[in-house]
């Protein structure tokens, strides 16, 4: 997968933010991105001149990201020293992983016994944007769409506060996902997975619902070892 080292500066800013939205929101979601699908991998030094000169801001707007990214344990702040992206915090992804679990098993539950329509339209519309994106390779596609198709669950269920929650205490298990993804198989199985998910909720079946969550949500860390053995200078217990 293509891995930037840093990022640098260039003449011009890369991307412009919005000038009618604040600039450390866009900043914080900028940077956060590039984390999780690890353009930023762990280990590469931030700093603040250089993104202030690359989206052409000032300093202030990028020190409250980056206080942002430190909260989500994305980045490692050392005062007066730099600031660092983490390593992925195993212990981190694995009570993200139950949180999640525990919420999304709830959820599916709920909507197997009352299938809303227009969300299984959404979400049949949803896996065939994936199977376009997995056919393609184009694993940063299928990861955004991944990440869709659980946030329309969230949000059929009338939780999108929860699927906020969710979203801020799982970049580390987010990042284990990336790095897990382009093995062979991968992708199939998260296609499988979602229209096993799909077809139980629109059948009114919450029990196979939940079984099939459970082990699409399982699919990572029970290969933690392999991905570890890949990438060891990513990973810490």
């Amino acid at each position: 997968m293509p891995i930037a080292s840093s990022l640098m500066p260039t003449s011009e800013p890369r991307a412009r933010l919005d000038r009618d939205r604040q600039a450390a929101p866009q900043l914080f979601e900028r940077l956060r991105e590039a984390i999780i699908s690890l353009e930023l991998t762990p280990g590469t030094t931030l700093s603040r001149t250089e993104i202030a000169a690359q989206f052409g801001v000032s300093q202030t707007p990028v020190r409250d990201a980056l206080m942002r990214l430190d909260e989500e344990g994305l980045v490692e702040v050392f005062p007066q020293h730099a600031t660092v992206v983490s390593p992925i915090d195993l212990r981190s992804a694995q009570q993200a992983h139950v949180l999640r679990r525990s919420l999304e098993l709830e959820i599916v539950r709920s909507l197997a016994l009352d299938p809303p329509p227009a969300l299984v339209a959404a979400l049949d519309g949803l896996i065939a944007q994936q199977a376009l994106a997995a056919g393609a390779g184009d694993f940063e596609t299928l990861t955004t769409l991944d990440r869709l198709f659980h946030q329309r669950l969230y949000e059929a269920a009338g939780l999108h506060e929860l699927w906020l929650l969710v979203r801020s205490r799982s970049g580390h298990i987010d990042r284990l996902r990336r790095l897990h993804l382009p093995t062979p198989g991968k992708a199939q199985d998260i296609l499988r997975h979602h229209r096993l998910i799909l077809a139980s909720i629109a059948g009114g079946r919450p029990d196979e619902a939940q079984r099939h969550l459970r082990d699409h949500l399982s699919g990572t860390l029970a290969h933690v070892a392999e991905i570890r053995a890949r990438y060891p200078a990513y990973i810490r217990d």
